[in-house]
Parts: structure tokens; sequence; C-alpha cells
């Protein structure tokens, strides 16, 4: 498959490299020589120095006809004409970044009618809408919806004193629709046995029905933790404007500081009861007068990864770590780092939208993809196709990769937690843990045969 990604920044760098990993045909474009030159030296792709939203570009042999075109440079009117023309260009399918969230509130079906796009993405949006989840999830560090919203992923910190820690999986008595998925210790991924056990500071990945999981998160709740009542959101750009409403629909107090007036104007006009203040989030007379170490999580969105990085262990020493922190970082490579050093919840940004751009290259009946511990781990939500070689047989003898884990599956409306005796049918919603270099193999036995 022929993918051609047009903008060569950040988060064309991140689906491009993404996709390459995959062993899709990949080429870049872009007009600014030095962004190519990144690309070029670190990516198996091909380049081509020119202007993506060109009838002439478009022509090119190596780019008409290409199946998929994902249109991601930093304006949304380049990326929309890149592809109507891409369509005109017998490019079957195209996906276009749109930051104005405008567009993406009161005109998305037009556009996707009229325009010609098959999939929008706004990092920012995207990125909101995850941290509102996993805020409402008090345990939480990723709260995921698969298959309508009939199965949950949920992703903790297990801390010394829980009561599941250093207990064989096998004693432990789960909740029938709830199945411990996925353990991450010492940044190695563990599909875990009867015998294996949840030890102090695993990342640990529990699936299964919404209702069970909600009661089941409980588990892991700090006793004294508080309810969420007020939230400091520090930076008022896209992501922040779109995250404050949230929150405030749900009952939580939400102050917004940013240090640009206009900004904060904007912020201003999207809050009812919650306050934009304008000043500088690294004053800590001005974070203390606001009551920054009384908040129950401080949200770090600023354009800057180490800026948000200060300002999230400037919130935990004011408060004297009892202020949960999150931080919204650009490079990928810092969501480790911070984690390390004392972060409670790190987004990449550009991995939450490589990850949908990668479920709609995939297709063959992915319907989603979630890119867990930094890309080294997805969870993927895929249709059975008729003749895929795991249906119609238990699954104890479907011989699938160990680096695989079938967590759930949803037939005629019902989630079931399955077991080795399971037998998937052609159809059923499936939900598995895959490590995501064997992903391409774990999913030929979900594909039918061509």
């Amino acid at each position: 498959m022929r993918i051609v990604v047009v903008g060569a920044g950040k988060l064309g760098y991140s689906i491009a490299a993404l996709l390459s990993k995959e062993q899709f045909d990949v080429i870049v474009i872009d007009h600014d020589e030095s962004q190519l030159e990144a690309v070029k030296n670190t990516l198996d792709v091909l380049t081509i120095f020119a202007n993506g939203a060109s009838p002439i570009t478009m022509n090119d042999p190596d780019i008409r006809g290409a199946d998929i075109l994902i249109a991601v440079t930093a304006s949304d009117e380049v990326n929309m004409v890149a592809c109507i023309l891409a369509k005109k260009h017998g490019i079957r399918h195209t996906i276009a970044r749109i930051r104005d969230m405008q567009f993406m509130s009161e005109a998305k079906d037009y556009l996707k009618e009229n325009f010609d796009i098959d999939l929008m993405l706004n990092p920012e949006l995207i990125t909101a809408n995850e941290i509102n989840r996993i805020l409402m999830t008090p345990a939480a560090l990723d709260v995921e919806d698969f298959a309508h919203g009939k199965i949950r992923l949920f992703e903790t910190k297990v801390r010394r004193s829980s009561p599941l820690a250093n207990i064989p999986l096998k004693d432990i008595e789960f909740p029938k629709g709830v199945l411990a998925g996925m353990i991450f210790r010492d940044h190695c991924m563990i599909i875990p046995h009867g015998d294996d056990c949840l030890l102090p500071h695993d990342n640990a990945y529990f699936i299964g029905i919404p209702e069970e999981i909600e009661k089941f998160s409980q588990t892991f709740v700090q006793r004294n933790a508080r309810k969420l009542h007020r939230v400091v959101i520090i930076g008022a750009g896209r992501a922040g404007r779109a995250l404050a409403p949230m929150l405030e629909k749900q009952g939580v107090r939400v102050k917004v500081i940013d240090k640009d007036p206009d900004r904060c104007r904007l912020m201003a006009d999207k809050l009812v009861d919650g306050i934009a203040i304008c000043g500088d989030g690294t004053d800590i007379d001005l974070l203390t007068e606001e009551g920054v170490a009384e908040a129950d999580v401080v949200v770090c969105l600023t354009e800057d990864d180490k800026l948000n990085l200060m300002l999230a262990l400037l919130a935990r020493h004011m408060s004297h770590n009892k202020t949960k922190t999150v931080v919204r970082v650009a490079r990928n490579e810092y969501v480790e780092l911070m984690e390390k050093v004392g972060v409670d919840i790190v987004l990449s940004a550009r991995l939450l939208s490589a990850s949908e751009v990668l479920a709609f290259a995939r297709r063959g009946g992915v319907v989603s993809v979630s890119l867990l511990e930094g890309a080294k781990a997805e969870a993927v939500e895929v249709i059975v196709q008729e003749g895929a070689p795991v249906a119609g047989k238990p699954l104890m003898e479907a011989k699938l990769p160990r680096a695989c884990l079938v967590c759930a599956y949803v037939r005629d409306g019902e989630a079931v937690i399955p077991n080795g005796a399971t037998v998937l049918q052609p159809g059923d919603r499936t939900i598995l843990f895959i490590q995501t270099q064997f992903s391409k193999k774990v999913m030929q036995y979900f594909k039918g045969r061509e």
C-alpha cells in the first residue's frame, strides 16, 4: 500500500515513522528542505521537495494513484486543497489535519461530504478528550473505550499498598467481567498468566465490561483520594480551550493560566463559572495566590515540553506531592523521562493522532488502534473477517503469537471475556493486546483470505 504524507513537521514525521515501521510504502512531501532532510536521514521513506497542494505535484507518477493521502501541514486550507486534488488524481482515501475547532464542531459533516475528506484529525481535540476521560476515572493513567463503549481498557500504576500486589493472579478473585490483560514492568511487556504477580510500580492494564471496570478501578484509588473538584490548566491554547468546558460540564471548578491576553480572552468566552487568569505559569507567587497547591489536578498544556515538565514538578513540590499532574508533550521520547521523574500522566498528542491514522491505514477490519507505553504495545479493535485463520476454532488451537492476547469480543451486542475454549466467529468485534513489533503478523490471523 502506498501512502503519501503532505507535511514533514512533527506530526507528519511521527505518522511517517509509524507507517514505515509497518512496512507501508511511504512518500513524504514538503516545501521546507530542512524538515525533509530530517525525514530523509532517519526514516526509510521517499521524500519529495514540492508544494503538496499543487496539481503539478499530484500528477507526479509516485503520487498519482496512491492508496491514501494524509495532509498534516500547519495550514487547514492547504490540507483541504491537498485532499481535493488527491481525489481528482485517483488517490482513493484522504486524511486531513483540521486545527480550527469551529470547523470540527460546526462543519465536520460538510467538509466530509463536499471536500471528500475521509478522516479529520484535530490533535488538540483528541488530547482534550483523552485527558477528560482519564481525569474522570480517579485511579487511571489511561482509559479507552472499544466496541461502541461496550468494552473498556483501564491502565493504572500498582502502589505498594495495593491489595492486589504480590499475589499470584490465579489467587485473585477478579469480577466476572474483568481481565488482567497486560503488565508493563521495566519497559517490558508481559502477557500475564496465573502464576504472575502484580508488583509495586507496574503499569497494569485491565479490560472488561465498563460497569465492572468502573467498580474494579476503586480498588486502586488511594483512601485519601478526593473527588475531582478543582483543576488548574496552564496553557490556554486549543487543547486547553477544548478541555476546560468539558470539565465544567461535569461539575469541576476550572482555573486557566496563560500569559497571552488574547488566548485568555478566548478562554474566558468558553467558561461559565471558571476563571481565565493572564499571568506567568512559572510565577510561584501567582501559583500560590491562585491555590495551585490545593488543586486536585494541574494540567500543563503549553507549547514547550520542558516548561510543561517544570510546571508539573513545581505543582507537585508546592502541594507536597498531593496534586496529580498531567502533561501534554510534543516529543514522544519525553514520555518515559517525565514518568520517571514523577509526572503522573504524560500524553503525546502526536501518538494519539498517529494511532487513528494507523487504524485507518490498516483497515481490513481494524476499527481502532491505541498505542500504549510510547508505541511499544497496542490495544487493537478488529472485526474478524470471513475465512480468517482465527475463526471457527478454539483460541487455544489458533496458534496466535505469544506477543498477542485476545482480551474481549462483542457478538450480537454482548461483551464477553474469552478463554482458551472460546471460538471466534466472523463479524465478532475483538479487542487485542499486541506487542507493536508483531502487529502486522498478528493481524493476518484476523483477515480473510484475499
